[in-house]
């Protein structure tokens, strides 16, 4: 299919045959993908955890306005936001720079002295909304990934953070979860998988500037 079939394919499934597991070297070429994926800085974040314990994800439901995805899913993609995006966060940012392309320290000098500095002046209510944005940017790029892959997906804001973060002990991780995406294989008895695509026209949502 070309990219447009693709994307109209694509959908928020709303229910997952249960019994389709996504292979381990899909879901390692999904992770890679997000590895990828564009980062303001390039300061990267935020992390994905994997999960694919259906014990867990039943655990998980309660906290996930009971939604049945997140127990039919394959894998759970739980986007998560670093807290400490602190001097050593960054100052390892920079290190990784100079080890991966040998950039010479004093010509990356006033980019890191920059980055250090607007951090610096964060609050932690600041970085936290920063590092949000990064996440849904993450979540953006992972939905055409898995159309592109033939995997569906299911973005979803509904669940408890706090409580996702208190199973998963995401504090002692330095973690914070901020968005959800359950991944697998659609039920052919989803009555949404058949359901036209409604969007406006392209009229409506493009304006060309010449």
């Amino acid at each position: 299919m070309t990219s447009i079939e693709v994307l109209e394919w694509r959908y928020a499934c709303k229910k997952f045959n249960d019994q389709k597991i996504i292979p381990d070297e899909v879901v390692n070429k999904l992770t890679q993908a997000f590895n990828l994926t564009a980062s303001s800085s390039g300061l990267q974040p935020v992390k994905l955890l994997v999960i694919h314990n259906k014990n867990l994800q039943q655990e998980l439901l309660p906290f996930s306005m009971n939604q049945q995805q997140v127990v039919q899913a394959s894998h759970l993609f739980l986007f998560c936001s670093h807290v400490n995006v602190d001097a050593d966060y960054i100052n390892e940012f920079f290190d990784r720079i100079i080890s991966k392309r040998g950039t010479p320290p004093e010509v990356l000098a006033g980019f890191r002295s920059a980055v250090l500095q607007e951090f610096g002046s964060k609050s932690q209510s600041e970085i936290d909304q920063w590092a949000a944005k990064q996440a849904y940017l993450a979540l953006g790029n992972m939905l055409t990934v898995c159309a592109l892959e033939g995997i569906d997906a299911c973005p979803m804001e509904g669940f408890i953070p706090d409580e996702y973060d208190r199973v998963l002990d995401l504090k002692s991780k330095g973690l914070k979860s901020v968005l959800l995406m359950p991944i697998g294989y659609r039920s052919e008895n989803d009555p949404f998988a058949a359901m036209a695509k409604v969007r406006k026209s392209l009229d409506e949502s493009v304006l060309h500037i010449k």
